[in-house]
């Protein structure tokens, strides 16, 4: 027999976070929590696993903001009790606090568990006896991330589990619907924005003075509730039958996408599931522009962006933080809530999703200084998105060359045309390190231009240095190349005058690097290069 009211966020302290300082894990309650954020104790929470941060963020944040609203007030509560009195007064018609539990009577509200129509849940067949199996990762053959895993976990990792699911999850088959915050059932809620390099509380701080100073602008942009929409999405009963209308909601608006009740036997939680015919938010239309505050959309498309495998890779990146591709979301602001001398990054994470699968987990972290924040903010976007675009052109215009080389070297040392399928699959393994290696490396570098005193220069060092990088690739698959006789030394040579010939050669892409390159061999001996390159040297 389920327990009335069990495993309640408000009076039970069982949310774990590890302090600033010495380290020592606290359990807390909602509210306390809460307070512990606005002085900066949080440093992390030991139970949440990586893809369950930012939707554990944001509902906290979310959940700040629309109790902050309900109340009136434009600053954080003081106390634990001020919190509680404001998350209780969200919910009038549970004053007992059931909405906040984790566990309740099945017709009536838990914490991300709508009510059922009737209360009965006995014919619900999808159960779940560890918090893994709740939260919403699918992957391959289990192979990314065992399942199941968590059969003893604390109250705290079904808490996260089940935000997870509730605020990330997509489209799983018939009946399993996913959120309105995301670009259809198979894509994903992106979590970016703009964040100090501080521990959690600061970041929270931070996104929930962004909130309340924009929320009349989300009212306006996405035509929501200014005054008593629905915020929190587990309140209203749902038989599976009915859908809310987007217009009805709230701008900060807290949802669920599954019907879920947790049950509890002893100290042991589980839950059951059943599925629905329709989408508890009925915006299948708006393509994830929901105003979600950590979602950039993609405006020639008016899509809310999709991570794909290849995660936030730097020319994903670039667009986010220069580009004109995307739209950035309120919690991307540059200008928000700033303290002085305070260093931020921008964040990017999320769980890249596939048809009944996921494609991984993943984050992205990028410095932003002082110098690249105050041109932002000046509005010279535009001056950094050329040179940011400059970059990226000349690392693909090197991979290219780097593959040519590799074609030949494998192709023992013939022109290249039209290649085997092993020439060709060699070369792109061969040259696939490179790109990886300079996304890795990508902004630290740039950042190094916009703060150089040369910047030039220091454009020039870096070309070097690429060309380098991508040199030391190519002599590395000497070793995959021929290895007998010679072959192998024709092969060797044929590919390194193919790249050098590429770089310095009349049509060379980086044409600052070549008359780089002729400079210093006319210093070297003033007769040696009495005239350009010919085309023969350049094919050769």
């Amino acid at each position: 027999m389920t327990s009335p009211l069990r495993f309640s966020t408000l009076d039970e302290a069982f949310i774990r976070y590890r302090r600033v300082g010495d380290g020592a894990t606290v359990n807390a309650t909602l509210p306390a929590l809460f307070v512990a954020m606005a002085v900066d104790e949080v440093r992390d929470f030991p139970a949440l696993r990586p893809h369950q941060r930012h939707p554990w963020h944001a509902f906290l944040t979310q959940l700040a903001a629309i109790a902050l609203h309900h109340a009136g007030r434009a600053e954080p509560f003081e106390t634990a009790d001020d919190w509680r009195a404001g998350l209780l007064a969200l919910t009038p018609d549970d004053a007992d606090g059931a909405a906040w539990c984790l566990v309740s009577p099945a017709d009536r509200p838990a914490l991300l568990q709508a009510p059922v129509p009737g209360g009965r849940i006995d014919d619900w067949k999808s159960l779940y006896r560890a918090a893994d199996e709740l939260d919403m990762l699918v992957t391959s053959k289990n192979h990314d991330l065992k399942g199941s895993r968590a059969l003893d976990a604390e109250s705290d990792a079904w808490l996260f589990a089940l935000v997870s699911l509730q605020t990330q999850e997509g489209f799983l088959g018939a009946g399993n619907y996913g959120i309105s915050r995301m670009n259809g059932g198979f894509a994903s809620r992106p979590g970016v924005g703009v964040a100090p390099i501080a521990p959690w509380g600061r970041r929270w701080q931070r996104d929930l003075a962004t909130l309340g100073k924009r929320r009349e602008g989300l009212v306006d942009l996405h035509g929501l509730r200014a005054q008593e929409g629905h915020a929190l999405l587990w309140l209203p009963a749902w038989d599976g039958t009915d859908s809310l209308s987007f217009s009805a909601l709230d701008p900060f608006y807290i949802e669920i996408c599954r019907r879920i009740r947790l049950r509890a036997e002893g100290s042991c939680l589980s839950a059951c599931s059943a599925g629905t015919k329709v989408a508890r938010v009925a915006a299948k239309e708006l393509n994830g522009v929901t105003g979600d505050p950590w979602t950039p959309i993609d405006v020639a498309a008016g899509k809310a962006l999709t991570i794909t495998g290849d995660g936030f890779h730097y020319k994903l990146v670039h667009e986010l933080l220069f580009g004109g591709k995307y739209a950035p979301g309120i919690a991307q602001d540059m200008a928000a809530s700033d303290v002085a001398g305070e260093r931020i990054q921008l964040l990017a994470r999320g769980v890249a999703r596939g048809q009944g699968k996921t494609e991984g987990f993943h984050e992205r972290r990028v410095p932003v200084s002082p110098k690249v924040r105050g041109l932002l903010a000046s509005g010279q976007r535009d001056r950094l998105a050329q040179v940011s675009q400059q970059r990226i052109t000349a690392i693909g215009d090197v991979r290219k060359l780097l593959w040519l080389a590799l074609a030949t070297l494998f192709n023992n040392g013939q022109p290249t045309g039209k290649d085997s399928d092993s020439v060709t699959n060699k070369a792109r393994t061969f040259s696939q390190p490179f790109e990886r290696a300079e996304d890795a490396r990508f902004f630290a570098d740039l950042t190094d231009e916009i703060e150089a005193d040369d910047p030039t220069a220091n454009r020039l060092n870096w070309l070097i240095g690429l060309t380098e990088r991508a040199e030391t690739l190519l002599r590395h698959a000497f070793e995959a190349g021929p290895r007998s006789g010679m072959q192998r030394y024709r092969a060797q040579a044929a590919a390194l005058s193919r790249f050098h010939g590429g770089l310095r050669g009349p049509k060379s892409p980086l044409p600052d690097l070549a008359n780089h390159y002729r400079q210093q061999a006319v210093l070297r001996d003033p007769s040696a290069l009495p005239e350009q390159p010919t085309e023969h040297d350049h094919a050769h």
